[in-house]
């Protein structure tokens, strides 16, 4: 059943030179147009919606703080017109500091967005130069002292380390400063260096210097620590909150729970189906406007990608893996399907059995998608 509902903004009046995103520059394009078209698609999915318990609500990018005020309005008119809010936890909206305005984030509480994630990244200035950002520290610290101010519940802020040129001590400051604001929900990533971007461009041609294996293990090692000494809990392998402010709706994506996808690139995997929509804006708004659903491609899942699904996705969670569940969904015992792959892994030190959980070792962590591999077939 359907509990989660992601929403794409493909909008940016910044390109990032990391990001592989769906996401066009806002300058002459029909986003008064696109905000329509997803009203469109929201009516073409009113069986599933009526018939699920929507909890969550993300609305990612894309930038939606690229939007106008008007345009905020109009989209959050369209989400409380045609999704049922009455059982809604947590709704998210992705933000950029230097967009996200007062008056924005005023429109947004009154609309009920109770979450912002905020992609701050670095706070070394050069740092984010780099890496093709707009916004300035002083951005960030008016954002959190609005949020405040207004009422926001959560805020959760994005850290990427394994930049390049990135320095142990440049890694340190940013952790330290997002420490001193307190905020209630880090995702600290490392650089994925991604086809079809600038980064990718560069590294191609031999002009990006990144920081070598053993310093970004070093990176990610003083991460963990760092996280705990300040009363963090790790609850995935790249996601860090105080208590009961964990990200519901990834939490979805990591239970391997059924969501919906909507928007030009969305994914969505709803009645053991996996679906992507038509990227290009163009071809996503004609098929709305010819009354069908803008899926490009679909696939349904079966019994054994569901489980290798639930392997590498339940195993990012600090939790781990339950067996019972596990059992209980899939008609058959952990051991019985990934024996010999458990016991291997248990031998080489990088997953424990504990209770009813399997879960990565903290060595396993540094090493997961070595882990998951395990479990492709």
């Amino acid at each position: 059943m359907v509990r989660g509902i992601y929403i794409h903004i493909p909008f940016c009046h910044q390109i990032c030179n990391y990001c592989d995103f769906n996401k066009f520059f806002f300058h002459n394009q029909p986003v008064d147009e696109y905000i329509e078209s997803l009203g469109k698609e929201m009516t073409m999915y009113k069986e599933q919606l009526k018939n699920s318990s929507i909890e969550t609500i993300f609305i990612g990018g894309g930038t939606p703080t690229s939007l106008t005020e008007k345009q905020l309005e109009r989209l959050f008119t369209l989400i409380h017109s045609h999704i049922p809010m009455n059982k809604i936890i947590e709704f998210t909206s992705e933000a950029n500091p230097d967009e996200l305005t007062f008056e924005k984030m005023k429109l947004m509480r009154s609309f009920g967005v109770n979450r912002l994630s905020m992609g701050v990244q670095t706070f070394d200035q050069d740092l984010l130069k780099v890496l093709g950002r707009t916004h300035s520290n002083e951005h960030v610290y008016s954002v959190i002292e609005n949020a405040k101010q207004i009422g926001f519940p959560s805020i959760s802020m994005d850290l990427m380390y394994g930049l390049p040129n990135q320095t142990m001590e440049q890694w340190e400051h940013s952790l330290k400063e997002a420490y001193r604001l307190k905020i209630p929900h880090i995702s600290a990533y490392s650089l994925l260096v991604e086809p079809k971007t600038v980064f990718y461009n560069l590294m191609s041609k031999g002009k990006l210097s990144l920081p070598g294996e053993d310093l970004e293990a070093e990176m990610y090692s003083y991460l963990l620590d760092e996280m705990q000494k300040q009363g963090y809990n790790q609850y995935e392998i790249s996601n860090f909150s105080f208590k009961e402010k964990e990200s519901r709706h990834n939490l979805l994506y990591w239970d391997n729970d059924e969501y919906l996808g909507l928007g030009a690139g969305a994914h969505g995997y709803v009645n053991n189906i996996r679906y992507s929509n038509h990227g290009p804006l163009k071809k996503y708004m004609e098929s709305l406007e010819s009354n069908e659903k803008p899926i490009m491609q679909k696939k349904e899942v079966t019994d054994i990608e569901k489980m290798e699904e639930e392997m590498f996705l339940g195993l990012r969670k600090n939790a781990g893996i339950s067996l019972k569940k596990f059992e209980i969904r899939y008609g058959k015992t952990l051991q019985n399907v990934y024996g010999k792959e458990l016991d291997e892994l248990i031998q080489n030190e990088l997953i424990i059995l504990e209770d009813d959980f399997v879960k990565l070792t903290r060595r396993g962590r540094f090493v997961g998608n070595e882990v998951f591999q395990y479990f492709l077939r």
